[in-house]
């Protein structure tokens, strides 16, 4: 009862930090729309999917074709030229535990470069013919960000994004949000990038982002169908798979790719596009990530399609203040994921990023992995607080607000052990 009375003194006061800025908010489960959901198995002209190949041939495409014009953006299919140049290695990471290496992958096209800097942690203690599975997830304030380490060099872009000086240019100032004791000591490799590096998270910077290089940038801006920051994100993760591919220590065929807040619709994004991806998890990724748009609950898609820089194509500006329009949701989103593994992550008192709606995409997507005889998310009721579901569509909610704690490590981890056989 306490923490109940707790959670709606906070539900009450976000509501209010919102409507300061002019943008009405709905937290109130009985004020959620009537919607109607559409149906993730009938394909365009009507047909029911009624086995995975069916779904592999006719309805996935069909899916994919949905996000890409509609919400996310068509990924350019130009090839950028990309170098790798090895900065840094420290065999004695984490107090000797792990090997830390930093490298730069440098991207050219239309004698324009755009540098982005890797690191990649690989535990000390394994066999020396053992392939390492991997956890692949961008942070926020750098590579610096997410350990208190001198030999760790400032991500390329940060200064465009915060001031030298500012306390987010401290080491280790999102250490909390990073377990990488808990990864290495679980025989999990991490490769990270600062996701500034890709696409500047700030108004007007767009000329510094990878996708400044391509050859129909100058043309593309006006399409409704360009992609923008997310879609450069989830291009980003997977060239930073096309690394790892060739590096001996990793096994390419167990990747996960882990994205929290905007950075889980990244994650989303990615995981629905490259299938090297074969675990994806999404932590608080709300609206535009996993949760229903149709519920207009928290963020709706008036609010993250105004976000600036642009997360979103132009295309999906038609669904603001007219959710019931959609002809996709984002359980549609989940099951492109199918037969992978996907994870989906939700903390209480983070109200913004609807924890049901995230749930329940996970729900409606379950019949995809129903055809392949894999077991989603069974029922609609939503698991107590901190007791995660780990079937193939895994899911738990955990008390707390809007982050990545050691709590949601733990469960990815448990997750992947179970997902990669370990």
């Amino acid at each position: 009862m306490k923490y109940t009375f707790n959670l709606l003194v906070f539900a009450m006061l976000f509501s209010i930090t919102h409507s300061v800025t002019g943008q009405t908010v709905n937290y109130d489960e009985s004020k959620v729309p009537n919607y109607s959901l559409p149906d993730v198995l009938k394909t365009n002209s009507g047909q029911v999917v009624k086995n995975s190949k069916e779904w592999e041939t006719i309805r996935r495409p069909e899916v994919l074709d949905i996000f890409t014009k509609q919400m996310y953006g068509k990924t350019p299919a130009e090839q950028i030229k990309v170098s790798y140049e090895m900065l840094l290695e420290n065999k004695k990471a984490l107090n000797g535990k792990a090997t830390s290496r930093q490298i730069k992958m440098s991207f050219e096209n239309n004698g324009k470069k755009v540098d982005a800097l890797l690191l990649l942690l690989l535990p000390n203690n394994r066999q020396l013919t053992e392939k390492l599975p991997v956890f692949v997830s961008y942070n926020f304030r750098g590579n610096h960000s997410t350990i208190n380490d001198s030999t760790i060099v400032y991500s390329y872009n940060y200064g465009l994004y915060t001031e030298k000086g500012h306390p987010f240019w401290e080491r280790g100032n999102q250490s909390s949000r990073w377990d990488y004791d808990l990864l290495i000591d679980r025989g999990y490799a991490v490769a990270t990038m600062c996701y500034h590096d890709i696409f500047p998270d700030k108004p007007d910077f767009k000329e510094y982002s990878v996708a400044s290089l391509f050859s129909d940038y100058p043309n593309s801006q006006l399409a409704d169908d360009s992609w923008e920051a997310i879609g450069a994100w989830a291009w980003g993760s997977s060239r930073i798979v096309d690394y790892l591919q060739g590096v001996p220590e990793i096994d390419t065929e167990r990747v996960a790719i882990v994205g929290h807040s905007r950075l889980g619709k990244a994650a989303l994004w990615a995981g629905a596009q490259d299938e090297r991806f074969k675990i994806v998890i999404s932590n608080n990724s709300g609206s535009g990530g996993a949760a229903l748009s149709k519920r207009e609950f928290g963020e709706t898609v008036k609010i993250v399609s105004n976000i600036k820089p642009a997360w979103f194509a132009k295309s999906f500006n038609a669904y603001r203040d007219n959710e019931a329009k959609l002809p996709f949701d984002q359980h549609m989103l989940i099951a492109l994921m199918a037969p992978r593994s996907v994870y989906i992550a939700s903390a209480a008192e983070d109200l913004w990023a609807d924890p049901k709606g995230e749930y329940l995409s996970g729900v409606y997507a379950s019949p995809v992995y129903n055809l392949y005889n894999l077991k989603g998310l069974e029922n609609t009721k939503m698991p107590l607080y901190n007791k995660p579901i780990h079937n193939n569509i895994g899911y738990h909610i955990r008390t707390g607000k809007h982050d990545v704690t050691s709590v949601d490590w733990t469960f990815f981890v448990q997750f992947a052990d179970q997902q990669f056989a370990r």
